[in-house]
């Protein structure tokens, strides 16, 4: 390999990033995400990509880099993601290889979303939409102001289970619709309630989680936390099916405590048509959809290839999981 730089990026990969990356480096683009059928490398077929492209700069986003792509003389690895779990961090370490991430890049899109399953489950417009399209707007002897009526959202308290950057992303646009926020985030001091989940839940109309997947927040809303809200709650998920009791749901939602969920992710992605969430129509579903923006792509694009930029030129690099194969 030569001194001047070669990047194979099979990532979805664009805007001002782009243009950076191109500035510094010879790109070879190939995202993953145009093709039809799905491709995605793994370990031995993407390191023999990397060899046959002559590449030592790798960015990637849903590709599983393991060996024996860490036996290549990768300059170093961009994962556009904020947590990279498609890449073995410690293998890259003990070659020497520096990884980068991209935090926050899907925050706005996300929340964004999560305005939107709210809006779609307090005004129920997956149900009033299917009336129409199937001329059964006067379905039952009842006219839709029957059916569809609804408490204003404005006004309403929501409360925000995990105050990161999508949390955050989402605390000023519920402000932005006139609703009281309450927070829950025991690692954050801006949060209302750092050790009191149920007592903030009491409180709320309206719960939308938002927290990472840990050991300690797997599961953090079950039985006894939706019986903490109030009833006619909405509930809202638009962060990991894995932090919430799906069958605690159900119960919740076929109790009638609960008035409705709108969720964007389920475990495996996947929702058998049979499962009871699909036959209620208080409950909006979405494919895990949550990202799915361009800009997401702009965004994750720039933070890599600013620190990109920063590796080539010695400095230090903001996001970087492991910052010690530098030194």
């Amino acid at each position: 390999m030569g001194d001047h730089p070669k990047a194979l990026v099979t990532a979805p990969f664009r805007g001002e990033g782009m243009t950076t990356l191109q500035s510094l480096a010879d790109v070879v683009y190939d995202p993953w995400i145009e093709h039809v059928p799905l491709r995605l490398y793994d370990g031995p077929k993407l390191a023999a990509r990397i060899e046959a492209e002559g590449a030592d700069i790798l960015v990637v986003e849903s590709d599983f880099v393991t060996e024996p792509v860490y036996d290549l003389p990768l300059r170093l690895i961009g994962s556009c993601r904020g947590d990279p779990n498609n890449i073995d961090i410690e293998a890259a370490t003990k070659a020497g290889i520096p990884v980068l991430r991209a935090p926050g890049r899907n925050a706005d899109a996300v929340a964004e979303l999560t305005m939107g399953l709210l809006f779609a489950v307090n005004r129920s417009l997956v149900p009033a939409d299917h009336d129409v399209r199937t001329g059964e707007v006067y379905s039952g002897g009842k006219i839709p102001y029957q059916r569809y009526r609804a408490w204003e959202i404005a006004g309403q308290t929501v409360g925000i289970v995990g105050l990161g950057a999508v949390g955050r992303a989402a605390k000023w646009r519920f402000e932005g619709l006139g609703m009281r926020v309450r927070s829950y985030d025991p690692y954050n001091a801006d949060a209302t309630h750092q050790d009191d989940l149920e007592g903030m839940l009491a409180e709320c109309d309206v719960v939308s989680v938002h927290a990472v997947v840990t050991p300690e927040t797997e599961g953090i809303i079950g039985s006894e936390q939706f019986a903490a809200m109030k009833p006619g709650a909405i509930y809202l998920n638009s962060a990991r099916a894995m932090l919430h009791d799906t069958d605690a749901l159900v119960a919740a939602l076929q109790s009638e405590h609960l008035g409705g969920a709108g969720l964007d992710h389920f475990k495996g992605e996947h929702l058998a048509v049979d499962h009871p969430l699909c036959s209620m129509p208080n409950v909006v579903l979405t494919p895990h959809i949550g990202g799915a923006t361009y800009n997401t792509e702009a965004n994750h694009s720039k933070l890599i290839a600013d620190d990109v930029v920063r590796i080539l030129a010695g400095e230090k690099p903001v996001n970087c999981v492991n910052p010690e194969v530098l030194s």
